[in-house]
Formats: C-alpha cells, structure tokens, sequence
C-alpha cells in the first residue's frame, strides 16, 4: 500500500486566516534568512556551522514544541518542517521572541528535507499530533507508515529517540500495530505510566491544551533506533 513516503502530495489547507503586516513581514524579512536550503545535503554545519546534534520535527504546528526545545538546548540545532503558512508565522515569532538563533524552518513537505539529511545524522525526530487521517481508506495518507518510518530510521543516530504523540484513539492503535512490526526501533514504556504521563522536557502545546479541553487522552510515545 502506498504511504507519504511515495505519494507526496500535501492534503488540507496551506494557509488559513489572512496575515496582519507585522505577521507577513517576519515571513518576508525573517524566513528566508532561517530557511532551509531548497537543494543539497541538510548538514549541522551547513545549517549552523559546526557539528552539533541535530533535532527534526515533522509538523511543529505553531512551532511551541520547537521553540520550547530549542531554548532548553541552545547548543543543539533544530530543523522544523510544516506546510501551514500561519503556523510557519507562529514559530516565526517564538523564534523572533525568544532570540533563537538555533533553528531553521522549511514551509512544505518534511520528507524532501528529511532525505537530504545524511543517514544516521539525527539525535531525535518528533511527530508530535500528526493528522490521523481516521477513515480506513485514508490510512495510507498517515505519517505512521512504514515508508515514512524507514526514512526516519535511516536518519537517526544509533540510540537516536523517535518522540510521537497523539489524542486520536485510532491513530495510536494504528502506530502501535506499525511499530509493532518493526525490530529497528525499540519502546522505551516499561509500564503503563510512561506513555500516559508527558515526559520531562516535552512541553504542552497549544494543539494539546486544546484536546484535553475536549476531554480527549493524550499518549506519549518514545522510541530508541537500535
């Protein structure tokens, strides 16, 4: 069955409510200096300099998670990928806010600059409330999928740590069951606990706040490459 890893194609909206002037400034002025290259290797020291660990994350949302992380390790770099116009904005000023000058954002799909990183590059890559496509025959549109996942392994580190979290019932037996499947990843849970209680150093997100509001659980998963 076909995944994000051979369709790519972006389903959903790519932009959302109109953007104020001091919002479409930052786009115009502050992210073509924090962008990603469009072409070539996506390396710490072309990115930063030097060869720091590398953190990725697929989806950052309004970019809360990014920031948070990046600001608790500030001699880390982060690369952050999300398609959504305003949530680009969102980590735009945490970044802006926050005078971090250890990320860099790409505005489009994750997995073109995911295979540009160089295999065993990455210290940890989150997937953190990914869209859980819930109908049955959208299942191949999940990040959670075997083709998406082998790219991720490629690229994190032995010992490296793959964080995904989610509120969608279905999306977290689904990644279950495909994790489930696969021996180059190992679970970190050892009880019940450690995916029902947010781990220290993972911030609550706004998404997050949101589906609590709503009395929806939460699971946190973390997975160790081997």
């Amino acid at each position: 069955m076909n995944d994000p890893a051979s369709i790519r194609r972006l389903y959903g909206r790519a932009k959302g409510h109109k953007l104020r002037q001091g919002q479409a400034q930052l786009v115009e002025e502050l992210l073509p200096a924090l962008s990603v290259p469009e072409t070539g290797d996506v390396t710490a020291t072309g990115l930063f300099g030097d060869n720091r660990p590398l953190h990725f994350e697929i989806g950052f949302g309004s970019g809360e998670h990014l920031a948070y992380r990046a600001d608790l390790l500030p001699d880390h770099g982060f690369i952050g990928c999300e398609p959504f116009l305003n949530g680009v904005v969102g980590a735009l000023m945490h970044i802006r806010d926050g005078r971090l000058p250890n990320v860099r954002l790409h505005m489009g799909d994750a997995l073109d600059v995911l295979e540009r990183v160089p295999d065993g590059a990455l210290r940890f890559v989150y997937l953190l409330h990914p869209d859980p496509w819930p109908k049955a025959r959208h299942a191949k549109r999940r990040m959670m999928n075997h083709g998406p996942l082998d790219l991720i392994a490629r690229k994190l580190q032995p010992g490296g740590e793959f964080r995904l979290g989610t509120d969608d019932p279905t999306y977290c037996r689904w990644s279950m069951m495909v994790m489930n499947q696969r021996r180059d990843f190992e679970w970190l849970a050892k009880e019940a606990k450690d995916f029902l209680v947010r781990p220290s150093g993972w911030p609550e997100t706004r998404y997050e706040a949101k589906a609590r509001r709503k009395g929806h659980e939460v699971w946190y998963f973390r997975y160790q490459r081997v």
